[in-house]
């Protein structure tokens, strides 16, 4: 067979992508090829075997469509592009996750999707819930919170919360950041699958979880309701009210669903209730409802039965696959444990002997001071030594000028006795001076009365002489001629006589008079001299004692 044969057999094929919440993947498909061999395809390259929650969906004019298995892909009306793009995500939702999702692939899966429903506001969730629920996504997402490696800020690139709770609340990144990670830290040994599975079973709870909604109308001009399709059955809202439904019927309460054009007939199992019809705006969308009705009531049943064979092997695998998982977690947590206490052991280890390093560093360092302060009071000891014979030697010499300035002392006393018994009789000689001063000062006095009376005698006497030569001999005034023959000139001669002697009386007694003045003038100034001396040495021996006292 030529190589051109070979290329001529070759089967067309065209190009798809498969985007999931995560990823996307790239393949090519045959020509002939059905939705379930794409379908197929797509699950065997993610490992998936609960294919039964799952669809390829594609949005054409506008509406969200999902790819029919039973049709060629080719022959359904999807968009002509290339690659052609498929949203592999899931159509049907389960009633209790933690029993329906087996493979840890289809919780994960389930997970994003759910995830980018709420923080896109798909489903409403309250704000403390989206709080504890981004603490499971970031549990999942980075694993136990580690103070030290987790530091603020580390969430700032993550979207964990809907923009409508952040616009609700006036709180900052790092506020909202501060009480996710209060959550985060209570988390501590969950691994991922379980945060992943924690985060579910809060979300299948809110009032949206796994609900379709389409705009409907009960009569053919009006839009005012609302037709919701979830895994328990279908519900009926107002237009502004998604959370609470004014008529539900549950799955196993349903009849039969129909649609004829834009009208679309839901008959309950009981004949007597009334049949609730409705308009939608689209025959498309009356396919896509009852597609959504099918598949969920089928998924319905199938829960209520008994497990097939191969249901019952994913079971028992999951069961075995937790329970290693389980296992494994707890031999991790051991280890981890473990290794922590080793870590912390090493870390007490490396504290205690940088302690002790430091302990050692210290005591050296302090042995060091030691030494230096022994060599430096060696020093002081030498020195202290020194001035001890210094100080005694200054004793010594202070205990022979003490001894000095005692008998100086002594000396000083017997002097000063001395000085004061002269002083005493200075002053008794003063004293006796004094009395002798003041005798001869009186008699001097006497004397000088005396004198000034022999002299007032003698004027008188020399006036009385005077005049009586005036009036016996009045030319002897002029001429004082005297003729020893006469004889009253014998009797002057002898007047003359007595008078020049009593004069030479009087000369004798005022010489003797001024020369004891003298003497005494003399001895006085003498006797003063004495005190000044006598004082001066009072002063020096005063002074003496002083400095005696000083000394001591």
């Amino acid at each position: 067979m030529s190589i051109r044969g070979l290329k001529k057999k070759q089967p067309k094929t065209f190009k798809v992508k498969i985007i999931t919440v995560d990823a996307e993947m790239e393949f090519s498909c045959e020509m002939k090829w059905k939705g379930k061999d794409l379908f197929d395809l797509v699950c065997r390259a993610l490992g998936l075997r609960e294919t039964w929650f799952f669809g390829l969906q594609y949005t054409i004019k506008g509406m969200c469509t999902w790819l029919k298995m039973d049709k060629k892909v080719l022959d359904q009306e999807i968009p002509k592009e290339d690659p052609i793009s498929f949203h592999f995500l899931a159509k049907f939702y389960p009633e209790k996750v933690e029993e329906e999702l087996l493979q840890e692939i289809t919780q994960h899966l389930f997970f994003l999707q759910v995830k980018k429903q709420i923080l896109d506001e798909e489903i409403y969730c309250s704000p403390e819930a989206t709080v504890l629920l981004a603490s499971y996504a970031v549990q999942a997402k980075y694993g136990d919170y580690d103070p030290n490696f987790h530091e603020p800020g580390f969430l700032a690139h993550d979207e964990l919360l809907p923009k409508r709770v952040l616009r609700q609340y006036q709180l900052t990144a790092e506020m909202w950041e501060e009480k996710i990670t209060a959550w985060y830290a209570e988390h501590r040994g969950i691994a991922r699958d379980e945060a992943e599975m924690n985060y579910l079973k809060i979300a299948q709870d809110l009032e949206m979880y796994g609900v379709n909604y389409f705009p409907i109308a009960q009569n053919k001009n009006h839009t005012d309701l609302l037709l919701g399709v979830d895994a328990k059955g279908i519900h009926i809202y107002s237009i502004n009210n998604r959370f609470s439904p004014n008529k539900s019927f549950e799955w196993s309460a349903i009849r039969n669903i129909s649609y004829s054009e834009k009208e679309l007939t839901i008959k309950p199992l009981d004949k007597k209730a009334e049949v609730f019809k409705f308009f939608s705006s689209q025959l498309k969308v009356n396919k896509l409802i009852l597609q959504l009705c099918i598949g969920n009531h089928d998924l319905f049943m199938r829960r209520r039965k008994v497990d097939s064979i191969e249901i019952q092997q994913m079971k028992a695998q999951a069961r075995e696959e937790k329970a290693r998982k389980k296992m494994e977690n707890q031999r991790l947590a051991r280890e981890k444990q473990l290794r922590e206490e080793a870590e912390r052991a090493k870390e007490e280890l490396e504290r205690r002997l940088f302690q002790l390093e430091d302990e050692a560093r210290q005591a050296n360092e302090a042995l060091l001071r030691s030494q230096e302060a022994a060599e430096l009071l060696a020093e002081k000891a030498q020195i202290a030594e020194e001035e001890a014979k210094l100080l005694a030697q200054n004793a010594a010499e202070a205990e022979q000028e003490r001894q000095r300035l005692e008998i100086t002392a002594l000396k000083t006393k017997e002097e000063k006795r001395l000085m004061e018994q002269k002083m005493r009789e200075a002053e008794l000689i003063a004293v006796k001076l004094v009395k002798e001063s003041d005798r001869r000062a009186k008699e001097a006095e006497h004397l000088k009365q005396d004198l000034h009376e022999a002299r007032e005698a003698e004027r008188k006497a020399k006036q009385k002489l005077l005049d009586i030569t005036r009036l016996n001999y009045p030319h002897m005034v002029k001429y004082p001629q005297y003729s020893p023959t006469d004889s009253r000139e014998a009797n002057f001669d002898k007047g003359s006589i007595k008078l020049d002697l009593k004069d030479i009386d009087l000369k004798r007694l005022s010489f003797e008079i001024e020369r004891e003045r003298l003497d005494y003038l003399e001895k006085s100034r003498k006797f003063e001299d004495r005190l000044k001396e006598l004082k001066s040495e009072i002063q020096a021996l005063k002074l003496e004692e002083k400095q005696s006292g000083l000394y001591s």
